[in-house]
C-alpha cells in the first residue's frame, strides 16, 4: 500500500500546526494595520517620529545620490561647453564684427548728414548756389590738380564759377560739358587766388605749387608779418570768389609769404556747391584787351 502524500495536512500534526499558526499571524497582521491605519485617520500626527526616524535614517543616502547626479551634470555641462566653446567664440567674434561694421556705417552716414546740413546752410547764406553735387575725383599724379562733378551746362554750370565745399574753396569751374564740369583745384600750379588773412588786412596770392599745397606770397615785401596757423580767407579781388570765403591756414613761414595747407581737402570732400560769379561785370572787364575801350 501506497504512503500517504505528505500534502494532506490531515495525515500530520506538525503541518496542521503550522498552517493554523500561518493564519493566526496573518490575522493579527491584518488587525494590527488596521488599527494602525485607523490610527493614522484619526491621529496623523502620532506617525510623526517614525516618519522622521525614517527620514534620518535614507537621508544620507539620499545625499549621496544627490551629490553624485550633480556632480555628474556639472562635469557633462563642462565637457560639452569645453566642446562647444569653439564655436561660440566664432560666432561671437562675427557679431562683434558686423557690429563694429554697423557702427562705424552709422558715423559716416552722421558725418555725411552734417556735410550735407552744412552744404544747406551756406545754400541759405548769402549766395544761392547754380548747384550742388559730389565730387567725384581728383587728380593726384601730376603737378596739375583737376577734380570732376556730375552737373554741367544742362544744370546752369558755367567756366569760372567757383566751388567751394562746407569748409571752404576748393577751386573754380574750368570746363563745362552737358552733364558734368571740370574743375580747377586751388593746389593746381596754375591756379592763382587772392586772398587776405583772416584777422587784419594783409594781401597776398595763393598759388598752387601742384604738391596739394599752396604758396602764400605778399604783395607788400618787407617785414614779413605771418605767422603758423594764421586763417587766409578770400578777399573779393578779381571778382571770380565772393570775401570771406577760407582758403588755407599757414602752416610753414617763408622768407617772402608762408606755406600753407589746404583747409577743404579735396581727397576728403564728398560734396561741393557751385556759386555764381561774384562780379561777372568786373570779370568781363577784366578779360578786355587795355587798349579797347570799355564800353556800356
Amino acid at each position: 500500500m501506497a504512503p500517504p502524500s505528505s500534502r494532506h495536512s490531515s495525515y500530520s500534526k506538525k503541518a496542521q500546526y503550522s498552517v493554523f499558526t500561518g493564519y493566526l499571524l496573518a490575522g493579527l497582521g491584518a488587525l494590527l494595520g488596521a488599527g494602525l491605519l485607523a490610527l493614522s485617520l484619526w491621529q496623523p500626527s502620532s506617525f510623526a517620529p517614525l516618519r522622521g526616524a525614517a527620514n534620518d535614517a535614507v537621508a544620507p543616502a539620499g545625499e549621496g545620490t544627490a551629490i553624485v547626479r550633480s556632480e555628474s551634470q556639472s562635469l557633462y555641462d563642462t565637457i560639452s561647453g569645453y566642446l562647444s566653446a569653439g564655436s561660440q567664440n566664432a560666432a561671437l567674434r562675427e557679431e562683434v564684427e558686423l557690429a563694429r561694421i554697423r557702427l562705424e556705417e552709422a558715423q559716416s552716414v552722421e558725418q555725411e548728414n552734417e556735410r550735407l546740413k552744412a552744404l544747406l546752410n551756406l545754400a541759405e547764406g548769402e549766395a544761392e548756389p547754380v548747384a550742388v553735387a559730389r565730387l567725384v575725383g581728383s587728380s593726384a599724379a601730376s603737378s596739375r590738380r583737376f577734380a570732376a562733378i556730375g552737373v554741367g551746362r544742362i544744370h546752369g554750370v558755367e567756366v569760372g564759377m567757383p566751388v567751394h565745399s562746407a569748409r571752404g574753396v576748393v577751386g573754380r569751374i574750368l570746363e563745362v560739358a552737358r552733364g558734368s564740369s571740370r574743375v580747377l583745384l586751388l593746389t593746381d600750379s596754375e591756379s592763382v587766388l587772392p586772398v587776405r588773412r583772416a584777422k587784419d588786412e594783409v594781401v597776398a596770392f595763393a598759388e598752387g605749387r601742384g604738391d596739394g599745397l599752396l604758396r602764400i606770397r605778399l604783395i607788400n615785401l618787407g617785414t614779413n608779418p605771418l605767422e603758423e596757423g594764421d586763417l587766409f580767407v578770400t578777399s573779393g579781388a578779381g571778382g571770380y570768389y565772393r570775401p570771406g570765403m577760407a582758403v588755407a591756414i599757414v602752416s610753414e613761414v617763408t622768407s617772402d609769404g608762408a606755406v600753407a595747407r589746404l583747409i577743404a581737402e579735396p581727397s576728403a570732400t564728398d560734396f561741393v556747391s557751385v556759386e555764381p560769379i561774384f562780379e561777372p561785370a568786373a570779370v568781363e572787364a577784366a578779360e578786355i584787351p587795355i587798349e579797347q575801350p570799355l564800353s556800356d
